[in-house]
């Protein structure tokens, strides 16, 4: 018969089937479900820039970039990521040969990975971890192997503990994934942690893939350490960027790489067949974007810290032990003081019980069970809506 399809095996193979929907769908239909307010998701729920938002309506205007822009990036774009990395890091790259646009970071993580690793590779990431690096290591046929940040209670933060980052790389480790300031704990590794890093891939020579989207959003006196500045590490790192988090365009998808030439033209023969290109006109607008003062980033960061200040403050009062982060904008909360342990279980029964979607850090852990009782809050939105979250949520936990 025709038009019959065969069932006798899953149509998903084998190396995503563990993955599903993700869990941002999933708490992002439960929040339009029900009408909670969604601090699951990280997005802003308020525009960047106006200048930035209308010069990519002139780019439109203008003819720049409606149609295909060149596979590399727009050289605007290029030139204006080397010159942020200059001016920012004291790292040269150039802008024809070292730096490449992506369809957001995620792309850049997909294709770098997909570029970089071969089947039976072995990939030491630090978790929790942003869920897409899993998938694109299994994409890829290599193996993830974790390295746990812990919780320090004492500090209110979580550590990486480098002897187990050590005991982790074996003869087929391939490369470090490394995220930081990190996403779902906060983290912001420090220029110390980082150095060990650095001379253990050096020692071993590994190729290191690092995340740092949240490079702006660094609080408390924390820095922000490229890994690519560190002895030894310019040639074997490609350092992932991205403009969403940054100007609060999320829906733009501009991302980059920055490495040496020839990582760039490996990740580049991977990108091709993925997206090919993105973003066209927006691309012209990031560009204007990376050359604001840096009093936008500094009054960036300070509404920011002072979201994350709100969020944190109302988090405690309702009951939650709370993990103030140095980074990122993302607060991971303990959930064992309101006697909870599952927080999959919570963050399904949340937004019932109290209006709120947050999202389990366990989602983001091959250990499950060492992320059971966390859950991750974004503060990324207007203040009076993490006004009426941490209301509510008091209410649900105090009563």
């Amino acid at each position: 018969m025709t038009g019959m399809t065969s069932t006798a095996r899953p149509f998903l193979n084998r190396r995503l089937a563990e993955f599903g929907t993700t869990i941002f769908a999933e708490m992002s239909a439960l929040a339009a479900a029900t009408g909670a307010i969604n601090l699951g998701q990280g997005f802003p729920d308020t525009d960047g820039p106006e200048e930035i938002r209308e010069a990519a309506v002139r780019a439109l205007r203008d003819g720049r970039g409606n149609q295909y822009p060149p596979g590399p990036g727009v050289p605007e774009l290029r030139t204006a990521i080397a010159g942020h990395q200059l001016r920012r890091y004291g790292l040269s790259f150039d802008p024809d040969t070292e730096v490449l646009v992506t369809a957001g970071a995620t792309e850049a993580i997909a294709a770098t990975l997909l570029a970089l690793l071969e089947p039976g590779d072995e990939v030491v990431a630090l978790e929790p971890y942003y869920d897409s690096y899993a998938a694109c290591i299994a994409m890829a046929g290599a193996t993830r192997v974790p390295v746990t940040l812990r919780p320090d209670p004492g500090q209110a933060r979580f550590r990486l503990d480098l002897d187990e980052l050590r005991a982790a790389v074996t003869g087929r480790t391939r490369l470090l994934l490394i995220n930081t300031p990190h996403n779902p704990t906060g983290t912001v590794l420090t220029h110390e942690e980082l150095t060990a890093i650095a001379e253990l891939a050096v020692e071993r020579d590994l190729l290191v893939v690092t995340d740092e989207v949240y490079e702006h959003l660094v609080f408390d006196g924390a820095e922000h350490v490229p890994l690519a500045t560190l002895p030894g590490m310019r040639e074997r790192t490609v350092t992932i960027g991205s403009a969403g988090k940054t100007f609060s365009f999320t829906g733009w998808k501009v991302g980059w790489i920055t490495a040496a030439p020839g990582l760039v033209t490996a990740v580049r023969s991977a990108k091709q067949f993925l997206t090919y290109v993105s973003s066209g006109p927006f691309q012209y607008a990031v560009a204007e974007a990376l050359a604001l003062p840096d009093t936008y980033f500094d009054a960036f960061r300070a509404d920011m810290l002072a979201k994350r200040d709100l969020l944190a403050a109302g988090l405690s009062d309702a009951g939650f032990a709370v993990f103030r982060p140095a980074g990122t904008y993302f607060v991971t909360t303990d959930i064992r003081p309101l006697g909870e342990s599952d927080g999959f279980a919570f963050c399904r029964s949340l937004p019932e019980r109290a209006g709120v979607v947050a999202i389990p850090n366990a989602a983001f852990y091959d250990h499950r069970e060492a992320g059971a009782p966390f859950v991750r809050f974004a503060f990324c939105k207007r203040a009076e809506v993490l006004a009426d979250a941490v209301e509510r949520l008091r209410k649900a936990f105090t009563s």
